[in-house]
């Protein structure tokens, strides 16, 4: 595969730059690369060349890519690096390594990509809509890092395009379970905010958020509330 083919994936993405100094690639595929999801009717050939492109992009057959179906669950996989190739694992909506040279996606559409990373090159990739943001899953991710040493002070964390707080209105119920407050009737929320303050709490100093909201900038972005099959990337790895 070409260069030129490969480098097609970052076409359009946010890239997180404040990562740039530590050694770590991690940025949100847009519109413009085309669907990773499998839910739409696009010939399976075309979206398995993206993945191809992808893969070609973070190092091609030296490289190790993990992804796995996603379950709006809390589970955070932890991979080594005694592989090589694309790993798909079973219900997990995020991955951890403590290693250089792991490529990690989640596929996003309005839930937040959630990216950590500590100097030492350990990242991680998290998908998290209200489920995942309800289960915590920053907090699992953090606490992990911190099973193995690596203080949350430490982490950086950014949080990628999804859809924003003037955008996304929940129920009642989904509120109270999200905030421990029931308003009595639909209201607006935004997840990243409420993501930054579980990370803040876990000790996160280091946090940003991107401006861009999936179904604001829906031209850039795939939005599952604006009536979108097709899903983007949310992609980190650690080169150093």
């Amino acid at each position: 595969m070409s260069t030129s083919t490969s480098a097609s994936v970052i076409e359009g993405a946010e890239v997180v730059d404040s990562f740039d100094d530590l050694g770590v690639l991690a940025f949100t595929t847009g519109r413009a690369a085309g669907s990773f999801g499998t839910g739409t009717d696009e010939p399976i050939r075309e979206v398995m060349a993206r993945w191809s492109a992808l893969r070609a992009f973070v190092g091609g057959s030296s490289a190790r890519l993990a992804t796995a179906t996603q379950v709006h669950g809390n589970r955070v996989v932890e991979h080594v690096d005694s592989w090589l190739g694309w790993l798909r694992g079973e219900d997990a909506d995020g991955h951890l390594s403590l290693a250089p040279g792991t490529a990690m996606a989640v596929t996003v559409a309005d839930c937040v990509p959630v990216f950590l990373a500590h100097p030492s090159g350990a990242t991680a990739a998290l998908h998290s809509g209200w489920r995942g943001t309800a289960a915590r899953i920053t907090e699992q991710a953090l606490a992990q890092f911190r099973a193995h040493g690596l203080q949350a002070s430490d982490i950086r964390m950014h949080c990628g395009p999804a859809i924003c707080g003037k955008c996304y209105e929940v129920s009642a119920s989904v509120y109270a379970e999200l905030t421990g407050r029931n308003p009595g009737r639909p209201t607006k929320i935004d997840l990243r905010a409420l993501i930054a303050d579980h990370a803040r709490v876990m000790g996160v100093k280091q946090i940003s958020s991107s401006q861009l909201c999936t179904r604001c900038d829906n031209y850039r972005f795939y939005s599952h509330r604006a009536g979108d099959a097709g899903r983007q990337l949310g992609v980190i790895m650690s080169r150093s």
